[in-house]
């Protein structure tokens, strides 16, 4: 598990995502200007930047993309005892997609309210927080016998 206290090594790693995020965002202009990589027993495994207007994919975002990396690099779904630095707070997908992968802990640069004039994602987890009929999506139940079935 990792340490509480953030370390110069912890420092030199955002220092990469910070990297990623302006060559994703200011030089290649990929997608927003965010950056992340994951490192598990000090090894880099995965180290990407916002890929969502280059590959057309609203998922494509550096976090998501540097846990595929991460999970390719170690053929497996599971990043425990993995560190998450990213560059940007994580939007609700993003803390879920480190959630699911085991990630032990996750740093970030910036909060969501630096940049609350171009992204949603206050306003996504304030509408995750409704009950689901009040949801902007309003998800509802559909065939859940069928679904129960399988």
């Amino acid at each position: 598990m990792p340490s509480n206290t953030p370390s110069n090594t912890d420092r030199a790693h955002m220092r990469q995502a910070i990297a990623l995020m302006r060559q994703a965002g200011v030089v290649e202009r990929t997608g927003g200007p965010f950056g992340a990589v994951v490192v598990r027993d000090g090894v880099m495994l995965g180290a990407a930047g916002n890929s969502v207007l280059r590959d057309h994919d609203p998922t494509a975002h550096a976090e998501v993309n540097a846990i595929r990396q991460a999970c390719r690099a170690l053929g497996s779904h599971d990043l425990s005892g993995a560190v998450l630095y990213a560059s940007g707070e994580c939007c609700p997908m993003c803390y879920a997609a480190a959630y699911w992968a085991r990630i032990d802990k996750v740093y970030f640069a910036s909060r969501w309210s630096d940049y609350a004039d171009l992204f949603d994602d206050a306003r996504i987890q304030a509408d995750l927080a409704r009950p689901p009929a009040e949801r902007l999506l309003a998800p509802e139940l559909l065939m859940r016998d069928e679904a129960l079935a399988v």
